[in-house]
């Protein structure tokens, strides 16, 4: 991501960073950074800053911990990304023009908002939308991730967005932001947004352990859609277990946590990871999870 940026050596060079948010304790960035750290010879500390209901101003002490203390930068998930906007120094283009951060790098006392899942997540599923002839997308939500997601799709060149909410006021500011990019539309339900779709994608956390429901109904999920979910804890949500089941082609949370981490590393560090090896890291939380689960 930072091409054009002379790269220093990373043999023997260390980096704090971490994650804000709640709930996080079942997030697998931190050993995904640290194994690409490790891979370059490097080495990182990802530290886990679980705080739930903070107000503005618990965020910014916060952040200005993150500010003094020797952080090259955090990465930021729910429910913080459009709430720590106003509180940094600066934004890029593209975090900006969305409206939500999930990566903030720490220079010279600056904090700098950028936005990963929408890089992340256009490499994660640019070869469905191609394959699908950049046909009519659902996105099921409009928070940070929501966000993120639709604003990648357009970037990819997907001809219709329908974006659904139970806060229609949410999908109208959205609709808003993407007016100029590609034709969207606000749905009046999920049934609605799914109409002659040959895409969906849950941009919202429910799915997420410990919820166990899903934001579309199995009766709606159909063989001719791809189905996409940013969810990756539990990696098989029930809306994905539900859509394989009618034969539709899915994609996990996987690829999309590996890319976005990816593309954060590279803001914090100047250093191009490898998604091989953050993707092993991945996998290997993966597996001890679900050798937990089944143990208990």
């Amino acid at each position: 991501m930072n091409a054009t940026v002379p790269r220093l050596p990373a043999t023997g060079r260390r980096f704090l960073t971490g994650l804000l948010g709640a709930p996080i304790a079942h997030s697998a960035s931190p050993a995904m950074h640290e194994r690409a750290a490790d891979a370059l010879g490097a080495r990182c500390h990802y530290q886990l800053i679980e705080v739930a209901g903070a107000d503005r101003d618990e965020l910014k002490r916060l952040l200005d911990g993150v500010r003094y203390l020797g952080f090259a930068g955090i990465n930021v998930t729910f429910p913080y990304k459009e709430a720590v906007l106003d509180l940094l120094d600066d934004l890029s283009p593209g975090a900006r023009a969305i409206g939500a951060v999930n990566t903030v790098v720490a220079r010279d006392g600056r904090l700098t908002g950028y936005n990963t899942d929408t890089s992340g997540f256009a490499r994660a599923v640019g070869q469905l939308v191609e394959e699908s002839q950049h046909g009519a997308v659902a996105v099921i939500g409009t928070g940070g991730v929501g966000k993120a997601i639709a604003f990648a799709l357009a970037e990819l060149g997907v001809t219709d967005i329908r974006i659904f909410d139970t806060d229609r006021d949410k999908a109208k500011r959205l609709a808003s932001q993407l007016r100029h990019k590609r034709a969207v539309r606000i749905a009046d339900s999920v049934e609605d947004a799914l109409a002659g779709a040959v895409g969906l994608v849950n941009g919202t956390p429910i799915g997420m352990l410990p919820n166990t429901g899903t934001p579309v109904p199995e009766a709606l999920l159909r063989a001719d859609l791809w189905v996409a979910d940013a969810v990756y804890s539990p990696l098989w949500t029930p809306l994905l277990n539900a859509a394989k089941a009618r034969g539709a082609r899915v994609l996990t949370g996987r690829d999309l946590a590996i890319y976005q981490a990816a593309d954060a590393f590279e803001l914090f560090t100047d250093l191009a990871p490898s998604t091989i090896e953050m993707g092993i890291a991945f996998d290997a939380i993966m597996v001890k999870r679900y050798a937990t689960s089944n143990a208990a």
